[in-house]
């Protein structure tokens, strides 16, 4: 006879599928770094699922940039324009504003796109009182760029819920060129194009010069890292004794040929199956914060139907598609054990107020199943590339939304990265402050500097 099963034990059991073991974790490092020898070889890039784009960004920060610089950060919902005046040593004056970007302009046309930034970018400037002024700008682009110098990168498809007509395949540079050149009210000089791991990479390298890898774990994943000339096959810039530059990985299209399959679980295919993008950027669906509170959703849904939650009663908010936001995962998370405030104000949120003390016990678990999931997933990736460097001490820089506001996910990283780097090299993780930001300036100021 076998032992009567508590619904805790049962949700606990079928949450195992979420937990990634040593095991696993070793295999996906194994098949990490296999895929990223792919997207440097110039044979096997285009086939490849991780690109490993080369940014032509060779010279870090030296800290005596200086100069008036724009940034335009450009990665999500919404974009920011900077203006940032770099002074002496590590002193700095920056303002910055937020610009949204309507839906309509998300699905509209690549030039309603550009001319809407343009006329941001012309209202900021005016505001700032530097209209008349002739400013280098560095543009960070967070989509997926195939890079053909640091001023010239296609945009390979678009990502987080945008599908403006007519920019992939082409310079989006010369887009905001052409964008800022039919309005001609404003001189601007676009001196580098980057993304935000780039960015928070130099924006962190400006005050750690040992920081070589660059992350983001926010909407998106992504990340960057300091690789050999040497390594790089498809490297295409001038003849020059630097021997390193950076690479954008474009790491959540990992997994996308089927190399995390022996990972995934019924809830990642549902979200891959109603995304925007079926079957692309797979490990980014099971790590970024536009999908995390979705992912807890669909389990939170499929132990309620089975009567091992809430007493098998739902609520219509808790059934609609994406109404369990990554945030709610972050805030269950905060509450001291023993106590369930925040849950109980997001299980009251999504019309679960019949929620026992049990059933906030399990929603708190099924949350850290999936967070740290995710944050082991980042760890596999991070601890593979610093191997792969085999640098004594890297610096990871880090940005997102997922990491800053998660209370666990930096702790999560640092122990299972420790887990996995070689025990000779030292590491630590290095929040960016405003990284993509400051850090496309820091390349456009990079970029005009006498080296």
């Amino acid at each position: 006879m076998g032992v009567n099963k508590t619904k805790d034990d049962l949700i606990r059991e079928q949450c195992q599928e979420l937990i990634l073991t040593d095991r696993h974790m070793e295999e996906i490092m194994k098949r990490f770094l296999r895929e990223i020898d792919y997207g440097l070889n110039k044979d096997t890039h285009s086939t490849a699922d991780i690109k490993c784009f080369i940014t032509y960004v060779q010279d870090l920060p030296n800290g005596k940039e200086k100069g008036k610089f724009l940034a335009l950060d450009l990665g999500g919902t919404n974009f920011r324009v900077l203006l940032i005046h770099l002074k002496d040593e590590h002193d700095f004056e920056m303002t910055s504003k937020i610009y949204a970007i309507p839906q309509k302009i998300m699905l509209g046309t690549g030039e309603q796109l550009f001319d809407h930034i343009a006329e941001c970018l012309s209202n900021f400037m005016r505001e700032h009182k530097v209209n008349t002024e002739r400013l280098p700008l560095g543009f960070t682009f967070s989509f997926p760029l195939r890079q053909l110098g640091l001023t010239k990168g296609i945009l390979a498809r678009w990502t987080k819920g945008f599908n403006c007509s007519g920019v992939v395949g082409e310079d989006v540079v010369q887009l905001l060129k052409d964008a800022i050149a039919r309005r001609g009210d404003i001189q601007i000089d676009v001196c580098a194009i980057l993304n935000d791991t780039t960015g928070t990479l130099m924006s962190c390298a400006w005050k750690n010069r040992n920081c070589k890898i660059g992350l983001i774990c926010g909407t998106g994943s992504n990340a960057c890292y300091v690789e050999k000339v040497k390594n790089c096959q498809l490297f295409d810039g001038p003849k020059s004794d630097k021997e390193h530059v950076l690479i954008n990985t474009e790491w959540g299209a990992f997994g996308d040929n089927g190399a995390l399959d022996f990972v995934r679980t019924e809830y990642d295919r549902e979200i891959d199956q109603f995304s925007i993008n079926p079957g692309k950027q797979l490990q980014e669906k099971m790590i970024s914060g536009m999908y995390m509170g979705e992912l807890v959703r669909l389990a939170l849904c499929k132990f309620t139907r089975a009567g091992l939650l809430f007493g098998g009663l739902g609520s219509d908010v808790l059934f609609k598609r994406g109404q369990f936001f990554t945030k709610y995962v972050s805030e269950i998370e905060s509450d001291k054990p023993g106590s369930y405030m925040y849950c109980r104000d997001v299980l009251d949120e999504l019309g679960l107020e019949h929620a026992t003390d049990e059933d906030c016990a399990n929603v708190r678990y099924i949350c850290e199943c999936v967070s740290s999931r995710g944050a082991h997933l980042v760890s596999a990736g991070i601890a593979a590339l610093i191997n792969k460097m085999n640098e004594p001490s890297v610096t990871v820089g880090v940005d997102g939304s997922v990491y800053r506001f998660h209370p666990k996910f930096h702790e999560l990283m640092v122990k299972r990265i420790r887990q996995f780097v070689k025990p000779e090299i030292s590491f630590d993780l290095m929040l960016s402050e405003d990284g993509s930001g400051r850090g496309a300036a820091l390349v456009a100021a990079v970029a005009c500097r006498d080296n």
